[in-house]
């Protein structure tokens, strides 16, 4: 949750109630804690900080050390603790250990803790829940390393062979929320010991919480070379720290090799010249026309065409800047390639923008043109997915659970109850019945003859008291007629983030009204549904129409947003988010009020 850098939304002060209301959510969570425990990582007397994440995270960190505890909902209700708390505190959370130091390199790299990489204690597990934060150590060090919440219960991981996933893993040693220390630190007891880094050319500076600077810990792969050398460390393990490094000196590589194994390539990227700039933006152009830019993607924004295609088109390790180019702007660079025929381009009035209108596949240099073959680096495609994650495609789906009514035929032909179907999935469910019970009209092939079950599942309690119930229905309607007798829900889709919500999605809502004589104000509500964060979109359209913007929630609903922006910026507004945002046009309604 933590793995890439993030900004942080707001952070604030709580104020006197709201630390007792912490104070008692987190003692109704982790009910072990004692009183003393709870003093340990929120302090009565200390300042206690509250950060917002664009990802809706919450983080509670004592002001100017240490952040402590954090939730992933936004509400305040499932907390878990940091690695700084539970190093504070380690019997704050039920805790797995591993089988060994190798699988660390995998957890503090991010990913899951499966069973099989779990060390199974001779009792055998304790009982737990599917839910349940739980943390993460490594042999004979009590220090734990990652916190996560468990993916089932112990019942259910017996039943599977103790198999899968055990723990999702929210947060992790070396991740951005314990880099977002004022200062971080790591226990000096041995923290290391069997931990394996997964860089073998890691160097931490940390710092312990007494001291105010850090000293240099480095640490590499090899399982025997694990060191802490902080400044409170003891002198004595300070001296096997310094035996190891020198007996493994040949196989570590210290950072000063690795930087000056870069120089060149920093040199070199310093000292490209305007022709040479203007060369390699012609050829990402070209590397880009070819490989994702597609007719469907037709028109395009010139933000969207650089952000999302030019850029992750450049040779890996390039920095690629179009005001050091000849062209100054990427306006005029695309103008340039519309008036030599390759592109056409046209720039909108409205958005001061150049829009991306056509390619011309049969110009020389795009006939000319041979493509690389070129695997990106993983953290190119990081960089990538991070630049583009604004306009990450949005997918909204209409679709249905099975009701009580339509149970017997779910049953009938052994069709899940608890999956969501989509439409065409929930009418080859009742034709797949029609087809057991061969219920298809002998002497009319395209009617169903409807027996007690399936009659009882169309109609019961929906035709009215005295009248007789059909006997027949025509298969167009069967699936329409089976769909309105199913709980409808709506599943939205962003990158990777998913919900699913019920009943019909509600659609986003665009009103511009006068306020204060003849001024304008448009607002904009129903942002959340689509998984779009209203304080995100306010400072981006403040950028985008150069006014002045807010957020305020909703009168009696909570939880809902609504963004105000300065002007009458409706129609643009409304095209940004099908543009920008991928919202499909019949999910906003505009209404105008400022028209007489």
């Amino acid at each position: 949750m933590f793995k890439k850098p993030v900004d942080v939304k707001t952070v604030q002060r709580l104020s006197g109630a709201d630390k007792k209301k912490l104070r008692r959510t987190a003692k109704e969570r982790f009910p072990q804690a004692s009183d003393a425990d709870l003093d340990a990582i929120l302090p009565p007397k200390g300042e206690i900080t509250l950060a917002k994440y664009p990802n809706h995270a919450l983080v509670y960190a004592i002001e100017g050390e240490f952040p402590m505890i954090f939730n992933i909902d936004a509400r305040g209700h499932d907390l878990f603790p940091t690695v700084y708390a539970l190093w504070k505190v380690p019997h704050l959370l039920p805790a797995f250990t591993l089988k060994g130091g190798e699988v660390s390199r995998y957890v503090i790299g991010g990913a899951d803790l499966m069973f099989p990489g779990i060390s199974i204690p001779p009792e055998g597990f304790p009982s737990f829940g599917a839910g349940q934060p739980w943390a993460v150590k490594v042999p004979g060090n009590p220090a734990p390393i990652a916190v996560g919440i468990t993916t089932m219960s112990s019942t259910e991981a017996l039943k599977a062979g103790l198999r899968g996933k055990a723990l999702r893993i929210l947060h992790y040693y070396r991740d951005m929320l314990w880099d977002s220390a004022d200062g971080r630190y790591v226990p000096n007891e041995g923290f290391f010991e069997d931990i394996v880094v997964e860089d073998p050319n890691f160097v931490s500076t940390s710092q312990s919480p007494d001291s105010a600077e850090g000293t240099p810990e480095v640490t590499h792969e090899s399982e025997d070379a694990a060191i802490d050398s902080s400044d409170t460390a003891d002198p004595g393990v300070h001296n096997e720290a310094k035996e190891e490094i020198t007996d493994g000196i040949n196989e570590l590589k210290l950072p000063e090799d690795k930087s000056a194994e870069q120089a060149p390539d920093e040199k070199e990227h310093q000292t490209l010249t305007t022709e040479e700039i203007d060369s390699l933006l012609d050829k990402c152009l070209l590397q880009a026309l070819y490989t994702s830019i597609k007719e469907k993607d037709l028109p395009m924004p010139g933000s969207t065409l650089w952000s999302n295609h030019i850029l992750p088109c450049r040779p890996p390790g390039v920095t690629l800047d179009i005001k050091k180019s000849s062209h100054k702007k990427l306006s005029k660079w695309l103008q340039s390639k519309s008036s030599s025929g390759l592109i056409s381009a046209k720039e909108d009035k409205y958005k001061k923008e150049v829009i991306l209108l056509g390619i011309n596949r049969k110009h020389p240099d795009y006939m000319a043109f041979k493509p690389e073959k070129r695997v990106q680096e993983p953290v190119e495609q990081e960089k990538a997915v991070a630049e583009s994650s604004v306009t990450k495609q949005l997918e909204v789906a209409e679709i249905y659970k099975p009701s009580s009514h339509v149970k017997p035929i779910f049953m009938a032909v052994e069709a899940d109850m608890e999956k969501y179907y989509s439409a065409s999935e929930a009418s080859d469910v009742v034709f797949r019945y029609v087809e057991k019970e061969n219920l298809v009209k002998p002497t009319d092939k395209a009617k169903v003859i409807l027996d007690v079950t399936l009659c009882d599942a169309l109609y019961k309690g929906a035709i009215k008291k005295g009248s007789a119930y059909p006997t027949e229905i025509h298969k167009k309607d069967l699936g329409s007629t089976l769909l309105n007798r199913m709980q409808v829900h709506h599943k939205v889709t962003r990158g990777t983030q998913e919900v699913i919500r019920k009943g019909a999605i509600r659609t986003i809502q665009i009103m511009t009204e006068r306020r204060q004589g003849n001024k304008k104000m448009t607002r904009l509500s129903g942002l959340e549904c689509f998984l779009m964060d209203p304080d995100s979109l306010a400072s981006e359209l403040q950028k985008k129409f150069a006014c002045s913007t807010t957020t305020a929630e909703l009168p009696g609903k909570k939880g809902q947003y609504e963004v105000l922006v300065q002007g009458g910026v409706i129609d643009d507004l409304a095209k940004h988010l099908v543009d920008h945002y991928g919202v499909p046009k019949r999910y906003i309604e505009v209404y105008d009020k400022t028209k007489r």
